[in-house]
This record gives C-alpha cells, structure tokens and sequence, in this order.
C-alpha cells in the first residue's frame, strides 16, 4: 500500500468564471512549499438528558474550508497570487519584458480554484470559490525567500482522479533576499536589518443557511498593509517622523539580473514610535511598526509592478 508523501504532492490553481464553479480547463501548476488548506467539520456533543450517563450521537456543526500556503516569491507564478490579492493587472509591453501593475483598492477580487494532489494514495481535493485574505513576507539578510498566502474558500471535493487536466507549466525564477532592497522616498534605507510586509483583504465571510453547508461568498471589506522594519539606530530619521505623525514612500524591491523584477510600494506609510532599549554592550537596534495609507494623489494606497517574461495574467 502505498502512503502520501509532501515529495509527491502537487497544486494546481485556476481562475473562476463564476465564484464557487471550478473551470473545466486552463489549471496551472504552482510551485509550493507546504499547505494547510482544508475543510474541517466539527462535531456538536449532544446535550439531551433522559437517556442515562452515556451520550446520545452528535451531530455535525459548519462546515469549514481555509488555511495558508507557503509559497515561494518567484518571477512568475507570484503573479498569481497577486492577481488573487489585487485584481488583473494592467500590463503594458508588446513583446517580453511584459510589465503588470497591480494596484489596491479593488471593489471585487477575482475567485480561484485550487487542487491538491497526492498520486500515491490517491487523493486530490478540488478547493472552489476561494479568494485571498492575507498575503506576507519577511525581508532578511539571508534564507529562502518564501511568502504566505491565507485563504478563505467555499467547499472542498474528493476525488480520486485529477480534474484539473493537462497542467500548464510555468518557469521557475526565484528571488533570492540577495536581490532585494529598501527605499525611503526614493532613497536607500540604511542600517536596515529586516522587514516584514503583510496585506490583508479583510475577507468577510457570508454565512448564510444553505442546505450543503457552505458559505455563499467571501467579500473584501477595508483593505490593510501593514509592517514592521528593524533598524540599527544611527540617526533620528525614522524617529523624527514617527513623532511629527508624517508619512513616507517606502518601496520593496528584488531585481533578478536576468532583468525580472518585483517592486511594492507603499505611496504613503506612517511609522509608529518606538521605544530605544540599551539591551546590553552590542549595537543599538529598533523596531518600528508601520501602516500604508490611501495616498490622496494617486488614489491607492500601494502599487504593486511584476516585470517578467508573461505576456498575461
């Protein structure tokens, strides 16, 4: 008997026409690190009297379909993911390097289904109508460089054969912490030791009595970016602006030399001020926490530009 091994494991995603409706072609195979998405269906203990000291059979509760996915930060494949967090993008370009510019602030984001494999038992669950609710990742000085991917979906079937069909393949290109830099207004951003970036949809599940159990919709509700940057403190920059309240540009940013490039920026973050601790003899460092805002120029509040060789997402 053979048993499921993660080596084996494969993911397949496709955009939906209809929310909760899988398609019947154009699956792509995504590259993944591991997965906790999956539907759950607690058991409700029964609380009847009469019957003596031994229970009577519970009943089932809601049904349940979410997790994350851990993915890798790649020149292609991430595009799907953002597409799933901001919407289409518009590309500009007429041959390769296509640039896609994905920005916030959509009133409706586009559906998806997923499909897990495991060959070997076999297993593979089809995940409809899901959508994307957080999107995060860590800037460092070294490691894989890796995202996780939180999302909410409508239902999970089981099959034992595969329904997502001939695979479409992508190139694997990843970005490496390496190729990655930090810009303040347009300037580098010195004695940064490490960053953290996070999106969220804020996903408002609509829970409405079916007869199948699944919920009727997810909708995006006020959208969040938000953070925390670790500094070396060597000045009183940052702190000058988180005490006068100003916002900055700040711009997250990895170049392949092969000319691939991913950039977020945040057209207005404010700082929030932090406390300066002397931990002992080592070098002084400090964290602050930041928050994105709607930048009343350009009406967004963060653009998201992937240049690579795809034509389309």
């Amino acid at each position: 008997m053979a048993r499921a091994q993660g080596a084996r494991a494969q993911m397949a995603l496709a955009f939906e026409t209809t929310y909760g409706t899988p398609p019947a072609s154009g699956f792509t195979r995504i590259p993944f690190a591991s997965a906790t998405l999956g539907a759950e269906q607690p058991l409700l203990a029964s609380e009847l009297l009469g019957y003596g000291r031994d229970p009577l059979a519970p009943i089932k509760d809601a049904l349940t379909a979410d997790g994350t996915i851990v993915v890798p930060i790649d020149a292609e494949a991430f595009g799907f993911w953002l597409k799933a967090a901001f919407g289409t993008p518009v590309t500009t370009g007429v041959e390769a390097p296509f640039t896609h510019e994905f920005r916030s602030g959509a009133w409706s984001l586009p559906s998806f289904s997923i499909e897990t494999g495991m060959p070997e038992v076999p297993r593979f669950a089809l995940y409809s109508g899901c959508m994307l609710d957080t999107l995060t990742w860590q800037m460092q000085r070294s490691g894989l460089l890796t995202a996780t991917v939180g999302l909410v979906a409508q239902g999970e079937a089981i099959a034992s054969t595969t329904v997502a069909g001939a695979l479409a393949e992508i190139e694997l290109q990843r970005f490496g912490h390496f190729n990655g830099a930090i810009t303040r207004n347009g300037q580098p951003l010195g004695n940064l030791v490490s960053a953290e970036i996070s999106y969220a949809n804020t996903l408002d599940r609509v829970e409405t009595i079916r007869s199948d159990g699944r919920i009727e919709g997810a909708d995006p509700s006020i959208a969040a970016l938000t953070g925390r940057i670790e500094v070396r403190f060597a000045d009183q920059a940052l702190v000058t602006q988180a005490i006068n309240g100003d916002p900055c540009e700040m711009s997250f940013a990895y170049t392949l030399p092969s000319g691939e490039i991913l950039t977020l920026v945040a057209h207005a973050v404010y700082l929030s001020r932090p406390r300066i601790e002397i931990a002992g003899p080592q070098g002084v460092q400090a964290s602050f926490d930041w928050q994105a805002a709607r930048d009343a120029t350009l009406g967004r509040m963060c653009t998201v530009q992937l240049v690579n060789g795809r034509s389309a997402y």
